[in-house]
């Protein structure tokens, strides 16, 4: 959709800003008490420190309707708590990449560095955003006829988010690519993004599976032919899932296990 379209068709977006306590809910008071104009499109969460906004709340607002998320924080070296948004940076790369691989524009997640004394900036922020997501209409998972494929993804993305890998992995990359890790070593920046994909991509597939056999039961020929992985790649999966207690063998065709998924392990 076009923003002439959007602009058209009375098309609003529903965009939750969490913004950090002492620099960007600051500026966005600023910008009130200065009588800057901007849309008003959005409803404001005030966190203490953008860190504190996780990947999984930032997906759980996109699964409940929201058709945009804006995370703002102090600028780099102005943190309140010295390094806290050099965390954030880290957690919205990996929400934008779960958002993406869940069939959605992650360009409906923004992050933005605004201070206290920035408030036309904030404004400026805001109204470029709105007109951003405008021109991406509204959300495929909000209304009444959701996108099940997308708000399915969403799902999957969200409990991958939680995975400990990968929480694992957004604390230690600036040790790892920058500081070094217990041994004084350091990876490149390239080889921590393809260990980061790597990570997401077996993580949303153990996801799609758990998924998959809350319906079941089903057999690894069964779960490789509808999420499009090969046996041996679903096996993989599935005793690493059944090593976390998530899978468990229903009972047998024959010679060959089928698999299920308590439902109380994906619907959380």
């Amino acid at each position: 959709m076009s923003e002439e379209e959007a602009t058209a068709s009375g098309f609003e977006p529903k965009i939750i800003a969490f913004l950090c306590n002492w620099c960007s809910y600051a500026g966005a008071d600023l910008a009130g008490v200065s009588r800057y104009q901007y849309p008003t499109n959005t409803r404001t969460v005030r966190v203490m420190c953008s860190s504190r906004v996780d990947p999984v709340l930032i997906i759980e607002m996109l699964i409940h309707g929201a058709d945009g998320v804006l995370v703002g924080g102090c600028h780099l070296g102005d943190c309140h708590y010295i390094t806290g948004n050099y965390y954030t940076e880290k957690k919205i790369k990996l929400a934008k990449k779960l958002i993406e691989k869940s069939g959605l524009n992650p360009n409906r997640l923004r992050l933005e560095w605004v201070s206290a004394s920035e408030g036309e900036r904030f404004s400026k922020v805001v109204e470029d955003f709105v007109n951003e997501v405008k021109t991406l209409g509204p959300s495929p998972v909000a209304g009444k006829n959701p996108d099940v494929d997308k708000l399915e993804g969403l799902f999957v993305a969200k409990n991958a988010a939680r995975d400990f890998r990968l929480r694992s992995l957004v604390a230690r990359e600036i040790n790892l690519t920058e500081k070094g890790n217990v041994y004084d070593k350091t990876i490149s920046q390239e080889e921590f993004d393809n260990l980061m994909d790597s990570a997401i991509d077996e993580e949303m597939a153990r996801q799609k599976i758990l998924l998959m056999t809350i319906d079941g039961p089903y057999s690894v020929l069964d779960i490789a032919s509808q999420i499009n992985l090969s046996p041996e790649i679903v096996l993989q999966h599935i005793v690493t899932l059944k090593d976390r207690g998530l899978v468990v063998v229903d009972r047998f065709d024959g010679v060959m296990p089928l698999y299920i998924t308590p439902k109380e392990e994906v619907l959380r």
